[in-house]
């Protein structure tokens, strides 16, 4: 009878049961020594099941709970990847995107604050953000008109392919 672990034996199973363990338990083992015939078989108790998993004890007011130590805290902080927004509202501001960016985060920068100032520091600032981004081994793109996304090599942006048109096929106007 194979053993189901999920279902309640009826009592009548549980006779049967224990009647054919007894029986396994009675006949005699070919290998073993032969006994003398007024002495009873021999039953061997089953030995107990090693505990894999020990129960817990509960912290008592003589035991310290344990804290995580601020080791493990810190380089869990350092395994995160953040996704940050900042703007660039000088030249300067570049430095501190690089070092976000080292750090692993993904930032979002919107440079219509600088953009306000001096178009020339804009494009000054997106070609050595383009090349930081290239030789790190990470990804740029622009998100609109005034938004630049920068991720670390981690991190690689979809960029959606388009069908290019053929020669024959009349491009599409707004008209």
């Amino acid at each position: 009878m194979p053993l189901n672990l999920f279902r309640k034996k009826k009592p009548q199973e549980e006779a049967v049961a224990r009647s054919q363990q007894q029986e396994v338990q009675l006949q005699p083992d070919p290998e073993a020594p032969p006994q003398e015939p007024n002495t009873p078989a021999s039953v061997e108790e089953p030995a107990p099941l090693p505990v894999e998993n020990p129960p817990q004890q509960q912290p008592t007011s003589e035991q310290p709970v344990e804290q995580p130590s601020q080791e493990a805290e810190s380089a869990e902080a350092l395994s995160r990847t953040y996704l940050k927004a900042m703007p660039l509202r000088e030249l300067s501001d570049v430095e501190n995107v690089k070092a976000e960016v080292s750090d692993g985060n993904i930032i979002i920068l919107k440079v219509t604050p600088l953009a306000q100032k001096s178009i020339e520091d804009v494009k000054t600032a997106v070609n050595d953000l383009y090349q930081f981004a290239e030789n790190m081994g990470g990804d740029i793109a622009r998100l609109g008109e005034e938004r630049i996304v920068i991720c670390p090599k981690t991190v690689r942006i979809w960029r959606e392919k388009s069908p290019k048109p053929s020669a024959n096929e009349p491009l599409p106007t707004a008209a």
